[in-house]
């Protein structure tokens, strides 16, 4: 008689082997034996993330019930860490709107999600939080990092704001309300080293290249909120560019769908890993959801032993002027 028994690999997928058995006695052949050691010592040198999609609006508690429902499927799904895309706590329905809420970052809102990571005994990293700037007239939009026992590792400020005519599109000020942050940020979390961007970051390899060269990232983060027009042109192409030339994962959680009548996000929240391959991507690209993937540490390490791109690139003063 064949039996199968049943057990799955890292990422979820159901995996079948057989069981050859008598009346009394039975046995599983050494192949299958194999398999299971490989898929333990996979298990053990990979860890599973998800990452968010959502449609946030100009209400504090609604947005704040969604996230609590993401981190709730995260959990389920065995996710060590969440990643919430830009503006996931508000976005506003005219310009100006996000100052009037804008906190500190003890304020109730960053604790309630302080409390929301402990309580689910989950890491979160929730990009693009509107921070109080210097002034009334200032915000930051800061990426923020919250380990399981709710407590704040992390945080960056966006560098590069989003300042830009669309073309078919809005024109955008992001400068006009925003101060830029000065710093790049890196942090040691259960899927790996991160290192934090926000949204427009994304169109700048220098700070991808400084995180993973400068700072040892493992794992770089890219909330976002693209617009339909950008995000339809270039936002795949890239997130994969930055994995594959950084030799990183990247995982970019993204604002989706119309927000208001006068804004509206790209959507495609996506997983990739080091070489480039899309490992995570939910079936909807504008709907309300996660998707999981497992980071495979060995997989950084094997992409960067064979293409060893960290001894042979040039370190930075190489590139000084030709001429004068």
């Amino acid at each position: 008689m064949l039996n199968r028994c049943v057990y799955f690999t890292p990422n979820g997928a159901p995996l079948y082997h057989p069981i050859r058995s008598s009346h009394v006695n039975s046995y599983v052949n050494y192949s299958t034996v194999q398999a299971r050691a490989q898929l333990a010592m996979a298990a053990a040198n990979s860890v599973r993330v998800a990452a968010a999609q959502m449609t946030s609006v100009n209400d504090i508690a609604s947005n704040f019930a969604t996230c609590s429902r993401l981190v709730k499927e995260a959990v389920s799904a065995g996710a060590k860490m969440l990643c919430l895309p830009e503006n996931f706590s508000y976005v506003g329905s005219k310009s100006g709107d996000s100052l009037l809420i804008a906190e500190p970052l003890d304020g109730p809102i960053m604790q309630k999600y302080c409390s929301l990571a402990r309580e689910s005994g989950i890491w979160l990293s929730l990009g693009g939080f509107q921070e109080k700037g210097h002034d009334d007239a200032h915000l930051r939009n800061t990426h923020v990092i919250i380990d399981d026992s709710g407590n704040i590792r992390s945080t960056y400020s966006k560098i590069h704001l989003f300042d830009v005519d669309v073309p078919g599109g809005a024109v955008y000020k992001e400068s006009s309300f925003t101060e830029p942050g000065k710093d790049i940020a890196a942090v040691d979390s259960p899927i790996g080293r991160l290192g934090l961007t926000v949204c427009y970051d994304l169109r700048f390899p220098e700070i991808y290249q400084q995180l993973r060269f400068q700072h040892d990232a493992q794992v770089i983060l890219v909330p976002a909120a693209f617009t339909t027009v950008t995000g339809q042109a270039h936002w795949e192409i890239l997130l994969r560019a930055r994995a594959i030339e950084t030799q990183c994962y990247v995982i970019a959680s993204a604002q989706a769908g119309k927000h208001s009548e006068k804004r509206e996000s790209y959507g495609e929240t996506l997983i990739i890993d080091p070489w480039g391959t899309v490992v995570g991507r939910l079936p909807d690209r504008v709907s309300t959801g996660i998707t999981v993937a497992d980071i495979d540490f060995s997989l950084i390490d094997s992409v960067r032993a064979k293409m060893p791109i960290a001894k042979h690139r040039k370190p930075f003063d190489f590139w000084r002027p030709a001429s004068l």
